[in-house]
Parts: C-alpha cells; sequence; structure tokens
C-alpha cells in the first residue's frame, strides 16, 4: 500500500483545512487508517484514526470537537477536515495505514506511511 497526503498549507488561527490521503493498493477498505502529526524534536503523536468501513473512529482529546476524519472507500481516500485550527496544531501531518482489526494510537503498531503534508497556523 502506499499512501499520498496533500492538502496542507498555511492558514490563520481559526481557519480550517482539509487534508486528503490517497491510498494504492488492494483491499484498503481492510486497514485502520490514521493521522499522526509530528513538530520539529518531538515524536509523532495520534490525531485521529477511523476503522475499516468508517464505523468507528477516535480522536486525541486536543483535537476532539475541532477534527474530524472520514474515508471513501470506493475512492480509496481518507481525509481530515481540521476547524477551528490553533497555532498548537502546527506539525507535519502524516497519514498510516494500519492492517489489523485492533486500532492503536501507536505510531510503532502503523504498517504504512505516507510522506507528510505541512500544516502551517498562524496567530
Amino acid at each position: 500500500v502506499q499512501l499520498q497526503a496533500s492538502g496542507g498549507g498555511l492558514v490563520q488561527a481559526g481557519g480550517s483545512l482539509k487534508l486528503s490521503c490517497a491510498a494504492s493498493g488492494r483491499a484498503f477498505s481492510s486497514y485502520i487508517m490514521g493521522w499522526f502529526r509530528q513538530t520539529p524534536g518531538n515524536e509523532r503523536e495520534f490525531v485521529a484514526d477511523i476503522f475499516r468501513n468508517g464505523e468507528a473512529t477516535d480522536y486525541a482529546n486536543s483535537v476532539k470537537g475541532r477534527f474530524t476524519i472520514s474515508r471513501d472507500v470506493a475512492k480509496n481516500m481518507v481525509y481530515l477536515q481540521m476547524n477551528s485550527l490553533k497555532p498548537e496544531d502546527t506539525a507535519i501531518y502524516y497519514c498510516a495505514g494500519r492492517q489489523s482489526t485492533v486500532a492503536v494510537r501507536d505510531a510503532s503498531l502503523y504498517d504504512y506511511w505516507g510522506q507528510g503534508t505541512l500544516v502551517t497556523v498562524s496567530s
């Protein structure tokens, strides 16, 4: 599976961005998909994940109520709608795939990673 993230950019605090992740390969619907983010000097931080057919989602407390993860199985796409952005949301955002029936927040347990897209939120 190959993942390609896009949609990052510069936005003012309070604004919105929508990240996209295009997946290639078979059995996309069998993967749990997640979004993580990373800032310099820090480990990758869990943001959100979505179960195989979108029947369940999980969010980090820091983004709950502001971000929404979704997926379009037919198009092999995963999205992260980010609203009410804050300067502390500034990071490189990565999409990731996990071939499992168990959703986890541990980045080291994900099998596939996209290249990352930079989100910068100005104050």
